[in-house]
This record gives structure tokens, sequence and C-alpha cells, in this order.
């Protein structure tokens, strides 16, 4: 569980949030389903919310209290690596507006190690709207913000990267805002598959 630049949970105010979202915790189950709903119901999808703001580190995402789904993602992991729960990083190639749209870009969200249990289990902080309706379900079926249309050409990535891919960064960092950023969202991981 490295600490980076972007997964920054040693930095104070991720720090005290992470103990904030403990206290009171009887399991590491609890924690984690504490913190994801924190994520994504505190933290605004950037496009939801009208926002303009280009988010990328955990620490600035806390900060400005919105982010695109791959800076959520970035938040929830450094929330859970500074409770020492392990957190990576998981993607799917989605269609922009829906499976039939050709405009494909990637999509991003965690994958959290429960340790009572031995397994990685997916979890989709990306923020709740009509049509979209994630939970943290450790004992059924992964409910994820998106199904993937495999028949669409739509691609659900089974990788859990330890560090959020390298082409993810670069479009956050390369851009001011949000409409500068949108038309030229990732389409492809830089990481090998």
């Amino acid at each position: 569980m490295s600490e980076s630049e972007i997964i920054d949970f040693r930095s104070a105010p991720v720090q005290r949030k992470a103990a904030s979202l403990a206290a009171h915790c009887a399991s590491e189950l609890e924690l984690i389903e504490k913190t994801f709903v924190f994520v994504r119901d505190s933290i605004a999808h950037s496009v939801d919310c009208g926002g303009t703001a280009v988010t990328c580190s955990a620490s600035e995402v806390l900060h400005v209290g919105q982010g695109l789904c791959y800076a959520k993602a970035h938040l929830l992991a450094a929330l859970l690596r500074a409770n020492g729960i392990a957190a990576g990083f998981c993607y799917q190639l989605l269609g922009f507006e829906d499976e039939h749209d050709p405009h494909r870009v990637l999509h991003g969200l965690n994958a959290v190690w429960i340790s009572e249990r031995q397994v990685w289990l997916r979890l989709d902080a990306r923020g709740n709207k009509p049509g979209v309706d994630a939970q943290f379900l450790p004992d059924g079926p992964e409910q994820l913000a998106f199904t993937v249309h495999p028949q669409c050409g739509e691609v659900d990535y089974p990788h859990v990267f330890a560090e959020p891919d390298p082409g993810v960064v670069l479009a956050l960092r390369s851009h001011s805002s949000i409409a500068q950023l949108l038309p030229r969202l990732p389409q492809q991981l830089a990481f090998p598959v």
C-alpha cells in the first residue's frame, strides 16, 4: 500500500477524514462500507454537479469536494489505505453516452481487499443518480455503477492495479477545466493488460 503524489494518504486532511470514518466502526467491513458511502454520496461527481474544477490527488478531491470517477477512486483508495486496508484500481471501457455510443472512454473504480474473506471486492464510488445505483454488497453479486455490454464493444478489465493508470493521471493533470477534459477523456489503458 504505497503512497504517491496522487494517493497521498499520509496528508493531514486525508488522515483526519480517515480517522473520523474509522471512529466507532466495529469491523473492517463496516469501515469499508462507511468509507465507500462517504465518497459515493458526499463527494460530488463533477459532471453531475456542474463542477468546473479538475481534481486528481486524493487530498484535492477531499478539499474541493468533487471529482470525476477516477478522482473519486483516488480518494476512496487513499482513505482506505490510511486505515490499513488494501485498495486498488479497476477500469471499464464504456460508451460515452450509452453502450451504443461508438465514442469509448475509460471509467475508473476500485477494488478493496477483504482480509477476513481473502477476496477482492470491486466498488464504484462514482455517485448514484437516476439509472446509476452502485452499492456495497459484500455477500451478493457486485453492483457497480454501469453494466458492461461486451456485445457492443465495451470491456470490463479484470485487473486490480496498485496505482492509477498513468494515462488517466496525465489526462487529469493536463486540463484545467472539466469542459476541456470531457472531450479528451482517456480511451484506453496505458497499463498493459
